[in-house]
C-alpha cells in the first residue's frame, strides 16, 4: 500500500522525534556527564583514569548502535511499537540503576551496556516506521525528527549542569529518567498500516508464525556492491566522529579553565546540527536516487577538518566557529542516513540494511574515544588525539563517492539483461493474442456490414 503521507503519520512523526531527542540528547551531552564522573570517581593520581571513565559513554553510544542489527530481526518479528515499548522499559531500568552505583566499573553494564541497549531497541523503530506513513516526504520528515536530538543537545547541557551542582550526579540520572518514561508512552504511538483485506484476515492467524531463516537475518543486502561499500565506507569515517563529544568539555577545561562557559559549545553543535538535518533533509528530496550519498561525503570532509582545526583554536570563539560547522554536518550526516538505505537496497530490505549498517558503525564509535583518553593520559593534552580524529572522516568520505557511479551501472545491468525464457514466451503468446484479435476484427465488421 502506498504510505497516505500524513495522517496519524504526523504523531508517529512527533513521537519519532521524541525518540531521538531523548536518546541522543543524553549521548551527545555525556562531556558534561564525563567532567563529573571524573570529579565523582577519581582517586589521587589515577594516571588512566580519563581512559577509564571515558569507556562509560563510549560503551553507551557503541551499544546503540551494535544492538541495531538484532533490533532489526526483532522489528521484522514483532513490529515496531512492541520493540520501541520494550526498548524504552529497559533503558528506563538501566538509566535507574546507574543512579544507585558507588564506583566506575558498575556503569559499564547499567549505563554503557543496559541503558544504550535499551536505547537501541526504542531508537530503530523509530527509523522504520517513519517509511510506513511517508515517501514523497521521508527526507523531510526524517530532518524533522533527528532534529530532535538537536533540540534536547541544544538544552540539556546546561539542565544537565545545573542539576549536577544543586542536586548531584545520581540525582541527575533519575531526573533523566523522565525522559525515557515519556519515551515508553511515545512507543504506543507506532501503530502498524494494514496493507490489505486479506492481511487483517490473516493476521491472527499468521501472529505467531516464524518467518523462514533467511528473512530472519536478511544477508542478501550485502549482494548489492553501493550498499556493501556505503556499510564499511561510512563506520570507516566514524572512527573520530564521537571524540569531540566525549572530550570536548575537558579539552576546553585544560586550555582555558573555568574562565569559559564550555557547555556553550554543545549548544552550538546542537543548534547548527538541527539547522543542518532540516534543510539537508529537504534537499535530499530533490537529488535524485543514490547522488544523496554525495550529501554525506561533504559532511564528512567538513567534519574531519572542523576536528583538525580544535587544536589550533586558542581563542575560545575559534571554537566556537569550530563547532557551528561540525554541527552542520553532522545534521546533514545523520538526516539522510535512512533515505539513502531507501535507494540503496529498497522498502522491503530497509529494516536490516539500516540495522546492519549502526551495528558495523558501533565499533568504531565504542573504540574511538577511549583511544583518545588514552592519548590524553600519556601525552597531556588531547592535541593529537583531535588530529588523528579527523583524518577517518576524510578517508571515509572518498569511499563514499563510488557509490552513485556503482549504483547507476548495476542498475543499468539490469535493465540490459537478456528476459528468460518464460517471459519471452509470455510475450509470444501476447504479440499472437494482438494479431488474432486484429484480423479477427476486419471480418467481425464484414459480417456486421451484411
Amino acid at each position: 500500500a502506498e504510505p497516505p503521507e500524513g495522517g496519524w503519520g504526523w504523531v508517529v512523526m512527533l513521537a519519532a522525534m521524541w525518540c531521538n531527542g531523548a536518546v541522543f540528547g543524553i549521548q551527545n551531552s555525556c562531556g558534561v556527564l564525563f567532567v563529573s564522573m571524573l570529579q565523582l570517581f577519581g582517586g589521587d593520581g589515577d594516571e588512566q583514569l580519563a581512559f577509564k571513565t571515558a569507556w562509560v559513554n563510549s560503551l553507551s553510544m557503541g551499544m546503540v548502535f551494535f544492538c541495531s542489527p538484532i533490533v532489526s530481526i526483532f522489528t521484522d518479528l514483532f513490529g515496531c511499537r512492541k520493540v520501541a515499548v520494550i526498548g524504552a522499559a529497559v533503558g528506563f531500568t538501566g538509566l535507574l540503576s546507574s543512579s544507585f552505583v558507588s564506583t566506575i566499573e558498575p556503569l559499564y553494564f547499567t549505563y554503557g551496556i543496559l541503558f544504550a541497549c535499551g536505547c537501541s531497541f526504542a531508537y530503530q523503530p523509530s527509523l522504520v516506521i517513519l517509511g510506513h506513513y511517508f515517501k514523497k516526504r521521508l527526507g523531510l520528515v526524517n530532518g524533522i525528527v533527528t532534529a530532535g536530538s538537536s533540540l534536547f543537545t541544544v538544552s540539556l547541557p546546561f539542565v544537565l549542569k545545573v542539576l549536577i551542582n544543586s542536586v548531584g550526579l545520581y540525582n541527575t540520572l533519575r531526573v533523566l529518567c523522565i525522559l525515557m518514561f515519556v519515551l515508553f508512552l511515545a512507543g504506543f504511538t507506532y501503530k502498524p498500516l494494514v496493507s490489505s483485506a486479506k492481511d487483517k484476515e490473516g493476521g491472527k492467524k499468521a501472529k505467531f508464525r516464524f518467518p523462514p531463516e533467511k528473512k530472519i537475518c536478511n544477508f542478501s543486502v550485502f549482494k548489492v556492491l553501493s550498499y556493501r561499500i556505503w556499510a564499511f565506507g561510512v563506520p570507516a569515517a566514524l572512527f573520530g566522529y564521537f571524540v569531540p563529544y566525549v572530550h570536548l568539555m575537558k579539552h576546553v577545561k585544560d586550555r582555558f579553565g573555568d574562565s569559559v562557559p564550555e557547555e556553550v559549545l554543545l549548544l552550538c553543535l546542537g543548534i547548527t546540527s538541527g539547522v543542518g538535518r532540516l534543510i539537508f533533509g529537504r534537499v535530499a528530496d530533490y537529488i535524485p536516487g543514490a547522488k544523496k550519498v554525495y550529501l554525506q561525503v561533504a559532511s564528512f570532509f567538513f567534519i574531519g577538518l572542523m576536528s583538525m582545526m580544535i587544536p589550533l583554536c586558542h581563542v575560545f570563539g575559534g571554537l566556537i566557529a569550530v563547532c557551528l560547522f561540525m554541527g552542520l554536518f553532522d545534521g546533514c550526516f545523520i538526516c539522510i542516513m535512512a533515505p539513502v538505505a531507501f535507494e540503496l537496497v529498497g522498502a522491503q530490505d530497509v529494516s536490516q540494511a539500516i540495522g546492519f549498517l549502526l551495528g558495523l558503525m558501533s565499533i568504531p564509535m565504542t573504540v574511538g574515544p577511549p583511544v583518545a583518553g588514552f592519548l590524553r593520559d600519556h601525552l597531556g593534552s588531547y592535541d593529537v588525539a583531535f588530529y588523528l580524529a579527523g583524518v577517518p572522516p576524510l578517508i571515509g568520505g572518498a569511499i563514499l563517492c563510488f557509490i552513485p557511479w556503482v549504483h547507476e551501472r548495476h542498475k543499468l545491468k539490469e535493465r540490459a539483461k537478456p528476459v528468460d525464457g518464460e517471459t519471452t514466451e509470455k510475450m509470444l503468446e501476447n504479440e499472437s493474442t494482438l494479431v488474432s484479435d486484429a484480423t479477427e476484427k476486419p471480418d467481425k465488421e464484414m459480417e456486421s456490414g451484411f
